[in-house]
């Protein structure tokens, strides 16, 4: 079905409310998580005493692109976001990247794990008295998964690949019930799916919430992320500006959400969808393994809305490893400072993670194809930081050796200055088609969905509509489920 299930389950559904009022759970609504000033002063008050990724259920209302960009006690502002000059991508056209690292474990991802599982835990579809929430990913989602199951109540699965880095693992050994590792690194998904087919046949009663299938995802990057880059175009936006578009790796085909949002504020704008040159499957239908932690690959997702994508943009992960030293290493940043790029700018550049990296590189190269110049505004999305990626710094330093500032002025040159149209495809209606099309091969074939609903994805003019229009309703279940906890 293309709409989120709320139907309600009652019983079910009391054993919840009763686990809520046990653990002194209060879940907040997407437009207290879209404005925080609709936060209760007494939750602000207990949040003044809580760090930001401490496992504590009053967490759940920092799941916000509004939270004071401090590690303890913060409160609530604007939105998190980076404006990156000229003098570092080498375009007029203004960059500007909504930041990720203040969120609950330090990345986005909190967001859509949230909206895939509250909305079948306040319907009662979800026990979390008796089910175990287990959250297949590539790296990200599951660590959300597995903070907002802790948050919740219920315990959790966290699947991903053995290749993703060591910071992730450390830090879900410590919070998810279980860690399943599969074979492979970022684009072995098939991977991921096959075991939880394989954890559903085991018996063990348990809910599966795919980020790749699950609408709440989509949902949330709607609805959420769109108000967000909304909100920061009001306030970055001066007179002449337009907003030209927004990129986004596809991934889950979560964040990308947030471009449908964007669009029927801004009709012509354009949406950019990326991928890493090392696996081009919405490029050329290709395949392939990379190192762009975070983005997913040899699939189209379920919940990816193709018909609204404008253009496909392949990233060599070559690029990304490289500007992720260039940004972080000593001499590299000097670098950046001797070319003119800000000193307060370049203190910031570790809150671009791998993914985010790769998402700034796609705006570049859309600002080139488009010919865009100062007054045209590009928005991204920075998913996570660096601070998940120490491991990989140290093993590329081991690899490759010191950093020197001609590495610098190499990379800087090559990965960012250079960065050009090639590996970009403008998608007509029947490329958009073609994408579209290769989710059969993994949902219907391989997943259960049907040749009805893949048809109708395309065909049928609301199908995205009815789920854009479902925060309300999910809303006005929360503070139901919130009113009969009876807490606050």
């Amino acid at each position: 079905m293309t709409a989120i299930d709320l139907t309600i389950y009652p019983e079910r559904r009391q054993r919840a409310i009763q686990r809520a009022r046990e653990r002194n759970i209060l879940i907040p609504t997407y437009a207290q998580m879209k404005d925080p000033s609709r936060i209760p002063a007494s939750i602000k008050e207990e949040l003044a005493e809580i760090g930001l990724w401490d496992i504590h259920p009053r967490n759940l209302f920092r799941i916000t692109w509004h939270n004071e960009p401090k590690a303890h006690g913060g409160g609530f502002g604007g939105v998190n976001f980076l404006e990156l000059p000229s003098s570092l991508t080498g375009v007029p056209a203004r960059i500007i990247a909504l930041v990720g690292k203040w969120f609950p474990t330090g990345a986005h991802k909190v967001g859509a794990a949230f909206s895939c599982l509250v909305p079948r835990l306040v319907t009662g579809q979800f026990d979390p008295t008796t089910q175990k929430a287990v959250w297949p990913s590539t790296g990200n989602y599951c660590r959300g998964g597995a903070y907002d199951s802790a948050l919740l109540g219920c315990d959790s699965i966290a699947i991903l690949p053995e290749g993703m880095s060591r910071e992730r693992f450390e830090w879900l050994s410590r919070v998810a019930g279980e860690v399943i590792k599969t074979p492979g690194s970022e684009s072995n998904v098939k991977e991921i799916f096959d075991k939880c087919w394989e954890l559903r046949k085991s018996g063990q009663d348990l809910m599966i919430f795919n980020q790749f299938d699950e609408f709440g995802n989509y949902l949330w990057h709607y609805e959420v992320t769109g108000h967000a880059m909304e909100e920061v175009l009001q306030q970055v936006m001066r007179p002449g500006d337009a907003y030209r578009g927004m990129t986004s790796a596809t991934g889950s085909a979560g964040t990308i959400a947030s471009g449908d949002y964007m669009k029927q504020l801004f009709p012509d704008s354009k949406i950019a969808a990326s991928e890493a040159l090392q696996c081009p499957t919405l490029l050329e239908n290709g395949f392939g393994a990379h190192r762009i932690e975070g983005i997913g690959d040899k699939h189209v997702p379920w919940i990816h809305n193709v018909k609204n994508t404008d253009l496909v943009v392949a990233i060599d992960d070559n690029a990304v490893v490289n500007v992720a030293r260039l940004f972080n290493e000593k001499e590299g940043r000097a670098y950046l400072v001797s070319r003119g790029v800000p000193d307060v700018l370049v203190a910031q550049l570790d809150l671009l993670g791998f993914s985010g990296i790769s998402n700034v590189l796609t705006a570049i190269k859309m600002a080139k194809y488009y010919e865009l110049g100062e007054q045209d505004i590009v928005l991204t999305v920075l998913t996570d930081s660096m601070e998940l990626y120490q491991s990989r710094i140290h093993e590329m330093r081991a690899e490759m050796g010191e950093y020197t500032a001609r590495d610098a002025a190499a990379d800087y040159a090559r990965w960012i200055l250079q960065q050009s149209t090639d590996n970009l495809l403008e998608l007509r209606y029947t490329d958009r088609r073609r994408v579209h099309n290769l989710k059969y091969y993994t949902w219907v074939e391989q997943q259960g969905k049907t040749y009805e609903e893949i048809q109708a994805m395309w065909y049928e003019r609301d199908y995205w509509t009815q789920v854009q229009k479902q925060a309300d309703e999910i809303d006005a279940l929360i503070e139901e489920f919130n009113a009969e906890v009876g807490l606050g």
